[in-house]
């Protein structure tokens, strides 16, 4: 048992000194993901601009539908861009529509980005969906500081800007809000299902709000790393190393504690037979 928490220490020190080995590898500790906040109200009294330049309250967007919201940067080219590529294929392989079933949100976190850029980004995605006749249910919006501030506060999402780099660190998914514009559910990473996402939004539908995402499902995005050389995502081997020694961490501190409980058990009975 001695020699079984050795190797759990050894695990953990050397994939740690694996990790400050190579200063590039994100931490899945610190990574960044979406802070779950089931329940809360997104504040409907915030105002944006939609693609057209016209101030818009938040609150005029909620409905008799749930809402797909995706907080994106528009100017990204990698992960925001996988983000919307994977909500337009599953809305192709959903069978209802945006502005009749639910309505989707799209909000810059930038506040760089304007309207003009807002209504490029939704005139390339709704060709891309193939159903321009869906322009209403499908709002693009940009604004200030204040606004994305409360915005992202509301939904956990987290990010952080490298100026040296000019890129931003920060979630990718989707978040589902009911009707009235509380979190109902999370959808991580860059490619969806249509039957769930169509499945949560039905729960939303109903003003329920359900479980959050499990650890699992989000930490396997982290073992991998966009490549814009070639347009796809590449196993990040230190990164999976880490995670795999976590992994065997856990199940090591499993065995020992199982292997502690039988021992406790065995004892009793011999005390017991002994009596």
């Amino acid at each position: 048992m001695k020699r079984l928490a050795l190797y759990a220490f050894a695990a953990v020190l050397g994939t740690d000194a694996l990790v400050q080995a190579q200063p590039n590898v994100t931490s899945p500790v610190s990574a960044y993901s979406y802070e779950q906040r089931m329940g809360t109200q997104v504040p409907p009294d915030l105002t944006f601009l939609d693609e057209s330049g016209k101030e818009v309250r938040l609150g005029a967007c909620f409905s008799n539908r749930p809402i797909i919201l995706v907080i994106v940067q528009y100017r990204c080219r990698m992960l925001c861009t996988e983000v919307l590529n994977g909500l337009v294929e599953a809305l192709r392989g959903m069978p209802g529509e945006p502005g009749d079933q639910f309505e989707v949100l799209t909000i810059s976190f930038d506040i760089r980005e304007k309207p003009e850029l807002a209504a490029e980004k939704k005139a390339n995605y709704l060709e891309a969906y193939g159903r321009p006749h869906t322009a209403a249910g499908w709002h693009f919006l940009t604004g200030n500081q204040d606004a994305i501030d409360a915005l992202t506060e509301a939904t956990g999402f987290r990010y952080e800007y490298s100026p040296k780099q000019d890129i931003f660190a920060h979630p990718t998914g989707l978040v589902i809000l009911t009707p009235h514009g509380r979190v109902s559910a999370y959808l991580d990473g860059i490619a969806f299902k249509p039957n769930e996402l169509e499945q949560r939004m039905a729960k939303a539908a109903a003003e329920e709000i359900s479980p959050p995402t499990p650890a699992y499902h989000r930490v396997l995005l982290l073992c991998y790393d966009y490549d814009p050389s070639t347009g796809g995502y590449a196993l990040n081997v230190m990164r999976a190393v880490r995670l795999g020694g976590f992994a065997t961490v856990a199940v090591l501190a499993s065995v020992i504690f199982l292997a502690w409980l039988r021992s406790r058990r065995d004892s009793r009975k011999s005390l017991m037979t002994a009596g």
